[in-house]
Order: structure tokens, then sequence, then C-alpha cells
């Protein structure tokens, strides 16, 4: 192996360690000893990766998210059903996952997620801001109620719903 399959594969030792751990435990009592310990690497290994815990479910997130969109390839025009429709589809198959995030108290991973793509952004104007901040915070506010409610719906469904509220 060269330094960066190596990198690879010890960042996904990492990962699936974490992931693993959080299944059983909360982020705050899962400590980096038990994390590299599980993975089977060093700490120094761990810190050459990661700054910190959180930074593992952050890039875990971006890499599902960059693997759902390699496999569901976008046509040239976008429109916000299509995007309300890919948001609810990626978290329906990635569910495992954000359940564990919800059960352990850490589902706001996901707001941050919607915030970088849908939410305020430096150059819109004041009420675009605004606007963006609503938009963005409303959808995530109904993905969360949607967990809580035991996800009764198909994405599809909460698509339909959502647009039919004409937000």
């Amino acid at each position: 192996m060269d330094n960066a399959e190596k990198n690879s594969y010890v960042k996904k030792q990492i990962t699936n360690a974490l992931l693993t751990l959080l299944k059983d435990k909360e982020l705050k009592d899962i400590s980096i000893s038990e994390i590299t310990t599980a993975a089977q690497v060093s700490r120094i290994s761990f810190y050459r990766n990661y700054d910190d815990k959180e930074t593992i479910i952050k890039e875990y997130m971006s890499f599902t998210l960059n693997e759902w969109n390699k496999n569901h390839p976008k046509m040239s025009e976008h429109t916000e059903d299509d995007i309300l429709g890919d948001i609810f589809a990626y978290i329906t198959e990635y569910k495992d996952f954000y359940l564990v995030l919800r059960n352990r108290g850490i589902f706001y991973f996901l707001k941050d997620i919607i915030m970088v793509a849908l939410g305020p952004k430096a150059e819109y104007p004041n009420f675009g801001a605004y606007t963006a901040a609503f938009i963005a915070n409303g959808i995530y506010g109904w993905i969360e109620e949607w967990f809580l409610r035991g996800m009764q719906e198909s994405g599809e469904e909460m698509t339909k719903l959502l647009k039919s509220r004409n937000l």
C-alpha cells in the first residue's frame, strides 16, 4: 500500500469504529482511545486525520452525500421539487445512519448539511438570506419531525406534502 491507500484505510477503520460505537454509546461518552482501539490504529493516526470525533461524522456525511450524488446524476435543469426529492431520497437511503444520529442526540449535524446546501449565502441580499434561512430551517424541521414520527411516509410522500403547502 502506498501512503494514500494507507491513509484511506485508516480513515475507513476509524469511521467504522465510531459508527459502531455510536450504536451503543453517546458521542460524548466515546473516547478517542476507544475509537482507536476498535479501529486498531494509533492515536497518532487518529489525530493525523481528524481534529475531533465530530469531524469524523461530518466527513462521513459528506462522503455519503457525494456517493449518493454520484449514483443519482442530475439532469441539466434541477427544479425545487427535484432538490426536495433528492434530500428525502438521500436520507431514506442512509436512514440507519441518521437514526443513530437521532438516537444519540446529534441529529443536528444534518442541519449543517441542509444549511450549506439551501441556506443563506454571503452574496444574497438581506431578504434573500432571510428567506433561504427560513426555508432551510423549515425543511430541517420537517425532516426532524418525520424521524420523530417514525418515518411513516416515503421520501416521495414527504416531498409532495412539503410542496403542497406552498412554503
